[in-house]
Order: structure tokens, then sequence, then C-alpha cells
């Protein structure tokens, strides 16, 4: 099965924020071992060293560890998932309030509007 991947960030990286995201949300338990790079690069559709790099990023990053001759798993530290879950809520919230931003919706509308669409109502038209 392989994926679609953007163009606009390196194939590597999208690969590693979904391993990540899966830890997060608990589609990959601490401690879990991931599939060797050869498996998941045939279910990734891309070449080895693609996964080699993924899992280099996300050793780098303190995601996983490898462990010679056994594999790479996830980390056991919880504290790292829950560091892992603020850093992607504020990379989502940070991209959200710059495309607003972009085009030209005031701080307080943005507010709003936010607080409008967690209650179930449909945008009020503030121009």
């Amino acid at each position: 099965m392989t994926e679609e991947f953007r163009t606009s960030k390196p194939i590597y990286r999208q690969i590693a924020d979904r391993i990540i995201q899966q830890f997060v949300r608990g589609k990959i338990a601490p401690g879990e071992k991931l599939p060797s790079v050869r498996e998941m690069a045939i279910q990734s559709g891309v070449n080895p060293n693609t996964i080699q790099r993924t899992y280099g990023e996300l050793e780098r990053m303190d995601v996983v560890e490898t462990r010679r001759g056994q594999g790479t798993f996830m980390t056991e530290q919880i504290d790292r998932k829950k560091q892992l879950r603020i850093e992607i809520q504020r990379e989502m919230i940070e991209t959200f309030i710059q495309n607003m931003r972009g085009i030209g919706v005031e701080d307080k509308e943005i507010t709003e509007a936010v607080e409008q669409f967690l209650a179930g109502k449909e945008p009020s038209e503030n121009d």
C-alpha cells in the first residue's frame, strides 16, 4: 500500500510526522517495535534509504531508539509523548493563525469563529 505525499515537505519528514501522530494518538504504543527499514519502505512505497533517513530523524528527536540486532522501537518515555502532542498542537495552531491573518482576519474574529465552530454554530459574517 503506497501513500500519497505532498511536494511541499520532504518525504522522509512526512513519514516521520505520520509515525509521530500515530504514537501520540496511541496507535503505536510506547516501546513498540517499528517495521524494519525494508518492510516500512515496501508499505510506504519509497526507497529504503528514505526510511533509514526517517528513522534517523526520529532517533535524533528522541522518538525512537535503535537497538543493535533487534530493530527500531518507539520511546518508552511518556513525557516525550506528551511533549510531542504539545509540539503538534502548537504547530497546527500557528499555521491556522498565520493562514487566518493572511486573509485579513483579526485575532478577535479568529477567537469568535473558533468558539462558534466548537459550539457547532455556523460562522457569522462580520464584514
